[in-house]
């Protein structure tokens, strides 16, 4: 006989009842080597010896364990040990959920409002189309099998009856078939039952919800039983909105093939007659695995940079990179300036008597001389006061781009590449001036001097 400090195979302490079902009784226990707060639920002596039972029972087990939803309760562990009076004990380790049962929920409140009972709906939906989707149907979803907690979430224990659809199904008597008062037809006729038989389960589950009872009740389950089998539930209440109206007679269909495909359909059912409701979006709780990690930390409360502000600031990098190249360009071109001024200066005769070279005395390539002074121009407003006579010493071939020499002259003008700081701008009248040099208007016709002879052709 099972009692308070009893201890299965030596790790699990029984320490409360809490619930006693057709297929056992549920304890509040402690497991003793992780030392953490479970729920045990120990099989009926009757079941205990039904091999067959049992083998499915632990196949089962191990299918569960495998499951992994914030909606359905954890199994951790399956077992059996000897009792101190000799007889077996076989159970089933679960997690220890704390919630209200739905069914006492009802109870005390009568029925539910429109807005939780689609919230619960849409989460049990949920949670059955993760076992369907292991290949578990439930077979005994009713309301003292669904566990509402404080923050409203919604969790599906007891799966002893369970059935695999991978496991060969048993013809015992000892088998428990599941709660008639919210059978489905297929099952309460010994036909095979599927996903849609959970998803009838759950639609009585909210007719109940909505109207503070079962569709169907009797003086027996047999005659509740056939019922199912027959009748049409009555009609829900006037105030009931129409999109909820339709998802509980879609779900109650007599056809399995009339009723919602999945769990997950019905959800989204549930979900869309709550917003057609008007009800708040906080009435579905959004699930979260029972103990995984707190919030996260990820910083949200820095400011985002958006495209535009990125491009601003790519822009104003833009500029700010084109005015120091600019810039650059400047000093480059002034140096460029002071090297050939003083490269003009070294070579002032030679570049003087060029240009003051007769037309007369060559008639065939002087013609491009007269555009020196035009050329002058450009550094005029750098020197308002420089004499504009044929005697200034720097050349007027000089730019800051190599090719500062008229194409008659005879050899170029003294690239601006190698100073690297300006020279000193020259004066505006040379020290020795050519004694044979005269003011641009009177150019002397006998110029003799041998420097000022033009190239000869082809040089």
């Amino acid at each position: 006989m099972l009692s308070s400090e009893v201890v299965l195979s030596g790790r699990y302490r029984l320490d409360e009842r809490v619930a006693t079902g057709g297929m056992g009784d549920v304890w509040r226990a402690t497991d003793l080597v992780l030392g953490r707060q479970v729920a045990v639920k120990v099989l009926l002596p009757a079941l205990v010896s039904d091999p067959d039972f049992i083998a499915r029972f632990r196949a089962e087990a191990r299918i569960m364990a495998a499951l992994r939803h914030p909606g359905i309760v954890q199994v951790f562990d399956c077992g059996e040990d000897r009792l101190d009076d000799g007889s077996r004990a076989d159970y089933l380790v679960m997690e220890f959920v704390e919630g209200e049962p739905l069914s006492r929920r009802i109870e005390a409140a009568g029925h539910l409002d429109v807005d939780e009972t689609m919230s619960i709906v849409a989460q049990a939906a949920q949670a059955l189309h993760a076992a369907h989707a292991g290949g578990i149907v439930h077979r005994d979803v009713k309301p003292s099998n669904l566990l509402v907690q404080e923050d409203g979430t919604v969790v599906l224990v007891d799966f002893g009856v369970a059935r695999s659809t991978n496991v060969t199904s048993i013809t015992s008597a000892n088998a428990v078939p599941g709660t008639a008062l919210y059978m489905a037809p297929e099952q309460a006729s010994g036909r095979p039952v599927s996903a849609a038989t959970d998803i009838y389960a759950l639609g009585a589950v909210a007719y109940c919800c909505l109207t503070g009872g079962p569709p169907f009740t009797g003086d027996n389950p047999l005659q509740v039983a056939v019922r199912h089998l027959d009748d049409e539930p009555p009609a829900l209440p006037e105030d009931v909105p129409a999109p909820v109206r339709a998802l509980v007679t879609r779900a109650l269909a007599k056809d399995p093939a009339d009723r919602f495909a999945t769990g997950a359909e019905m959800a989204a059912a549930a979900r869309a007659a709550l917003g057609d409701h008007g009800g708040a979006a906080t009435a579905l709780v959004a699930p979260v695995l029972r103990g995984a990690a707190g919030p996260s930390t990820t910083r949200d409360d820095l400011p985002v940079l958006t495209p535009a502000t990125v491009a601003r600031t790519s822009r104003g990098r833009g500029r700010r990179g084109s005015l120091v190249g600019a810039l650059a360009a400047v000093l480059v071109a002034l140096t460029a300036l002071g090297a050939a001024l003083g490269a003009a200066k070294e070579t002032g005769d030679g570049a003087t008597n060029i240009k003051s070279t007769p037309p007369s005395a060559v008639p065939s390539d002087p013609v491009e001389l007269p555009a020196s002074p035009v050329e002058d121009d450009t550094y005029r407003p750098e020197r308002p006061d420089r004499s504009w006579g044929p005697s200034s010493s720097p050349s007027a071939t000089v730019t800051v781009t190599p090719s500062a020499v008229p194409s008659g002259s005879t050899e170029p003008t003294p690239t601006a590449t190698a100073p690297t700081t300006p020279a000193d701008p020259p004066p505006t009248t040379p020290a020795d001036p050519p004694p044979t040099t005269t003011k641009p208007a009177d150019p002397p016709p006998t110029t003799t001097t041998p420097p000022v002879d033009p190239p000869p052709d082809g040089a």
